[in-house]
């Protein structure tokens, strides 16, 4: 007697999964036959950065494609006396800054010290490529800290085994993201760090960390969604306050004083002007960044200024990191007397950015 064909609720499901493992697969090996393309950018070729040229590195604008399709642009610093294959660094921020800003200060004093470094600008920013412009995505922006290093690995100047990254501001909580996920990165400092997630969930110290709170924000911004899909448009939150009010918190004075004067003004850089679309973090309301940094083997410095307003967010992150983790040896969280967050953008009045520390940490990991 044959076998009534009976396929209970896990069966089908399990058949269901093969049938669409197949096709996925098929997918796959067809897009194994294309090529990554590259958009065409316009690059800006003339010095345009927020600090001096350097005579000790040749910089050039490169460009390379993150997984989603996008076209990053960056800039590139090569020790002059460069000689055989280097250890490189990416870096990364502030967020809402451009490449020109101090993301590229970063990148030419650590090339200035020997090491092949790019300062790139993250998708829908600056000279990158992505649309709508001045978006932000927590997924998106940590594969662009992947896609770097993509970039660096095929570089014949470049030694793949021996790559870093380094993130300011928010992007030091995405650098820690990236460093998580992608085993090639063997180094990662993190500077002045900002959790995204966190600040756009919680508020600033947390002052907003409450389901109604939290509800408000999303009503607000599906209220904005449907506002803006209506006029075909999307709409700025401004940059950095201005002008500044005379009783504006400290760190909103710090801000102030470094994205709209000289010291730090930009034509590109959002938060030196109209800021972030107003929809544009609405993802880090309920996507998490920083869920797997105590499975971090590689090496962190994490480094923060003892009067930054943003401490919190380090302190926090470095005993997530640390606290019951087999990997905390190689893990080090430095407190810069008396610096503020801004402080370690571009060093302030004390000079307060540890490039010796900086350069030692990553001779010693990067070997």
């Amino acid at each position: 007697m044959k076998k009534p064909l009976i396929l209970t609720l896990f069966a089908l499901i399990a058949l269901a999964s093969c049938t669409q493992t197949k096709e996925q697969n098929t997918i796959v090996m067809d897009n194994s036959k294309k090529s990554i393309v590259k958009q065409e950018l316009e690059l800006v070729q003339e010095w345009d950065k927020t600090f001096p040229k350097s005579e000790k590195v040749n910089h050039q604008k490169v460009t390379f494609v993150n997984r989603y399709g996008i076209t990053l642009a960056a800039d590139m610093y090569t020790p002059k006396d460069a000689d055989g294959k280097l250890p490189a660094i990416a870096v990364c921020g502030p967020f809402g800054a451009v490449k020109e800003q101090c993301a590229g200060l970063y990148a030419q004093t650590m090339a200035e010290r020997g090491f092949l470094t790019i300062a790139f600008d993250p998708s829908f920013t600056g000279e990158s490529g992505g649309e709508p412009r001045r978006m932000a995505s927590p997924d998106i922006n940590t594969e662009d800290f992947m896609a770097a290093v993509d970039f660096l690995s095929t570089l014949s100047t470049v030694d793949a085994d021996r790559i870093g990254i380094i993130g300011i501001c928010g992007w030091g909580g995405l650098a820690l993201n990236a460093a998580a996920l992608d085993t090639r990165i063997k180094a990662t400092v993190v500077s002045t760090m900002y959790n995204m997630s966190r600040v756009n969930a919680n508020g600033y110290f947390d002052s907003e960390d409450s389901d109604s709170a939290r509800y408000a924000k999303r009503v607000a911004l599906s209220q904005q969604r449907t506002k803006e899909y209506a006029q075909g448009a999307y709409e700025r939150g401004g940059g950095v306050v201005d002008p500044l009010p005379d009783d504006a918190p400290q760190f909103v004075k710090d801000y102030y004083a470094y994205y709209k004067t000289p010291r730090g003004y930009h034509a590109r850089s959002g938060n030196s002007n109209d800021g972030w679309n107003v929809t544009g973090c609405q993802s880090f309301l309920n996507q998490p960044i920083l869920c797997y940094t105590k499975e971090i083997r590689s090496a962190v410095l994490m480094i923060h200024g003892s009067e930054a307003h943003s401490l919190y967010f380090g302190k926090d992150a470095f005993r997530d990191m640390t606290e019951g983790s087999d990997y905390a040896a190689n893990k080090e969280l430095m407190i810069i007397p008396g610096a503020t967050h801004c402080d370690l953008y571009d060093g302030g009045e004390k000079n307060a950015i540890p490039f010796d520390k900086l350069q030692n940490f990553f001779q010693t990991n990067l070997k």
